[in-house]
């Protein structure tokens, strides 16, 4: 008996360095050579210092931003430590009660664009920090941003255009903008006066 706990003693040490030491550290260097920027979460830095990750969407609400499609992570949206959906059937009162808000929030933040709205703006994402939007929920939200940013309509949709990704692999997916990148490069592109203090 003391030969075979002597035994499983060794072989657990043996399988707790080789999965808990060797291969993770071996996968973390690998990761860190050969993918390091999306090994440290695909930050994206401006001046130095970090602004948010291309990965995680995050709440934008001012009128010269772009926003983001709704979040049903964590009680305020865009908890990235409470990651997930509502998990509402299509015929769910709350559900219901949810989406006709966020038409309602959608017209009344964009009242130059009379158009259908665009599904993602109204939806959450099963994850609920979904970093991107569709092209037509940007062009959806251009005039606001435009007049927010004082500059054209047509001039804000070529950077949407700019900024624009296609279908992953040429087949997967929509054609899709990243809501951090854009805000970011409209900063870059249409900078917002500073306020007068009063």
């Amino acid at each position: 008996m003391r030969k075979q706990l002597s035994q499983a003693f060794r072989f657990t040490l043996l399988m707790t360095v080789l999965t808990g030491l060797i291969y993770p550290g071996l996968v973390t260097g690998l990761c860190q050579l050969l993918f390091p920027r999306t090994a440290n979460g695909s930050l994206l830095k401006i001046n130095g210092q970090v602004v948010g990750s291309t990965l995680l969407g995050q709440n934008f609400s001012s009128p010269e931003y772009f926003h983001p499609r709704p979040s049903a992570a964590g009680n305020d949206g865009y908890d990235a430590t409470a990651s997930g959906g509502s998990n509402f059937g299509p015929t769910n009162q709350k559900l219901i009660d949810r989406v006709k808000a966020d038409v309602a929030k959608f017209r009344m933040e964009n009242p130059d664009y009379q158009g259908p709205i665009p599904a993602d703006m109204v939806t959450t994402s099963a994850s609920g920090l979904d970093p991107d939007i569709s092209l037509a929920s940007a062009f959806a939200q251009a005039p606001r941003v435009a007049q927010a940013r004082r500059t054209t309509v047509d001039r804000v949709n070529q950077l949407i255009q700019a900024q624009a990704r296609g279908r992953r692999w040429g087949f997967l997916g929509e054609p899709r903008v990243n809501v951090l990148q854009l805000n970011v490069a409209l900063n870059q592109s249409f900078p917002m006066a500073p306020k007068k203090q009063s």
